[in-house]
């Protein structure tokens, strides 16, 4: 691909792009190597021009807020596209109704939700990543997901087209979905009820200290590293991670969270390939321990 032609879809303030540009701060376990090109386009119009140009020709990876991600220290051959503050605005429609840009955080959508007295989405201030993550994965917490609350999604395709579709075409199930990879999620509509916003303040402040409590802060991590098999255990994840891993597990930096061990963490300066050892470690010990196999929640790009 002509990288003139690449560079001229950043005129005009419409859009940003660079080349080489380094990954590693770009996510939470702070693990990562460059991409050739890194892509932010700051209005629709910039982005279906760069989508058509593109035409398809390489590896594409959409980048929220890098809260559940591993991204290998070598470099990705493709671009990384991240959306820019056009689509983080946040409206209330019909009294009831949110219209969030799926760039937005869901801690930000939580909050705007509380200030304009709507309730329903009080679980999201307790998740890190944005909007459009928490589609992709259907998102959740303390027995709430984003299919409970989400009507409909404006997105794009990686020709250019943009297009819609409602919740109930979508097959949502535990942390994920049947929709294509191919798709730039753009926007959502939420559904939420009026409430007092004392009460919705008490509610996201109980969830907020109970994740505390259970959870590591403020640390180098991706969340919870594996999903729970809750198709064929009782048991959460961390339990049967607990019974097959020693808790001293460790490879560099790599390593598993002492208050919680589905969090795996980097402590000082993990790379991607300590960190993937220690997912693929606890992996196989707990299939050999258990018999269950258990899936990745941490999206690893390559």
């Amino acid at each position: 691909m002509n990288l003139i032609d690449l560079k001229k879809i950043s005129f005009y303030g419409e859009g940003e792009i660079f080349f080489d540009y380094d990954l590693k701060k770009s996510n939470w376990f702070n693990i990562g190597g460059k991409t050739k090109v890194f892509f932010k386009p700051h209005t629709l119009k910039c982005l279906i021009n760069f989508l058509k140009l593109y035409s398809n020709r390489g590896k594409i990876f959409i980048l929220g807020a890098g809260s559940n991600v591993l991204i290998s220290d070598q470099i990705f051959d493709g671009v990384v596209i991240k959306l820019g503050k056009n689509f983080s605005n946040l409206s209330v429609l019909n009294e009831n109704l949110i219209i969030a840009g799926c760039a937005v955080s869901q801690k930000k959508l939580s909050e705007f939700a509380k200030e304009n007295n709507l309730s329903g989405v009080e679980f999201m201030s307790c998740i890190p990543g944005s909007v459009g993550g928490g589609i992709r994965m259907n998102s959740g917490c303390f027995n709430k997901e984003f299919k409970d609350n989400l009507l409909s999604i404006q997105y794009i395709d990686y020709n250019g087209n943009v297009k819609s579709i409602n919740s109930n075409n979508i097959n949502f199930e535990y942390r994920g979905s049947n929709l294509a990879n191919d798709l730039i999620f753009l926007s959502a509509t939420f559904k939420t009820e009026k409430k007092d916003k004392e009460d919705i303040n008490k509610l996201m402040v109980k969830l907020k200290t109970k994740k505390e409590n259970a959870q590591p802060t403020k640390i180098k991590t991706g969340g919870s590293t594996f999903k729970n098999p809750i198709d064929q255990t009782d048991k959460k994840v961390w339990e049967l991670i607990k019974e097959s891993v020693p808790s001293d597990l460790s490879f560099g930096d790599a390593k598993i969270s002492k208050k919680h061990m589905n969090f795996f963490v980097n402590e000082k300066n993990a790379k991607f390939h300590d960190m993937k050892k220690l997912i693929d470690t606890v992996k196989r010990k707990v299939i050999d321990k258990t018999g269950i196999d258990i899936k990745l929640e941490v999206v690893i790009v390559e």
